[in-house]
């Protein structure tokens, strides 16, 4: 299982020892939640600080918008050095041609859908897709419990990707923990992403380690 812990539950008073944590950790990613207050009933970082991490952070970088727009933010983006960029289906009323701008800019293409979008609403886009997230809590906020649905979008998710022949990976964030990461992989998740579970425990590298090890 691949790991992206959530920098939303990070200690923003200094960021350096999480970052340099995550550095020295199994995680595969570092998740980068960048809130507006419109998309989402929260507001969390924008681009200065996520310059300021990517010059310190050797873990790719997995870039989550959850704002209106998306699109106008693609050369800045790519301009951090990030592999993944994730747009949500539900901001994005022409998203094959933002998945195509995503490519366009050499960047890994991710989807987003909310915990009431179903997975039926990615059939005409899921072959052009590098990712999809799966939000197993509404987005805005760390530290919400999991919405145990999830787990059959998951495993809708898993079987519409093998009938069509996509190459796309699943990632999930909201909730994620050993025992409801656990209910994920089996469903078929490719990427965990955690916030409060990592940061919040004793030994964040060891609950890396652990999701790791689903």
């Amino acid at each position: 299982m691949k790991v992206s812990p959530s920098l939303l539950s990070g200690n923003f008073a200094d960021l350096r020892p999480d970052l340099e944590m995550i550095n020295r950790s199994e995680a595969d990613y570092l998740h980068l939640d960048v809130m507006d207050g419109v998309f989402v009933p929260n507001i969390s970082f924008g681009f200065p600080v996520m310059k300021s991490v990517a010059k310190v952070c050797r873990k790719p970088l997995d870039v989550h918008l959850m704002i209106v727009e998306p699109d106008k933010w693609i050369s800045q983006v790519r301009d951090l050095g990030a592999e993944i960029m994730n747009v949500h289906q539900e901001a994005c009323p022409h998203l094959h041609s933002v998945v195509q701008r995503i490519h366009r800019a050499e960047m890994k293409a991710g989807v987003t859908i909310n915990p009431a979008t179903p997975v039926s609403t990615l059939v005409d886009i899921i072959e052009d897709v590098d990712l999809v997230l799966i939000m197993s809590v509404n987005p805005g906020f760390g530290g919400q419990p999991f919405i145990a649905h999830s787990v059959k979008k998951v495993q809708e998710l898993r079987r519409l990707i093998d009938e069509t022949g996509s190459k796309a990976v699943i990632e999930v964030d909201g909730g994620v923990n050993a025992e409801t990461g656990k209910l994920l992989a089996e469903a078929g998740a490719d990427i965990l992403v955690a916030g409060s579970y990592v940061f919040g425990a004793p030994d964040p590298e060891e609950a890396i380690r652990t999701l790791a090890r689903l």
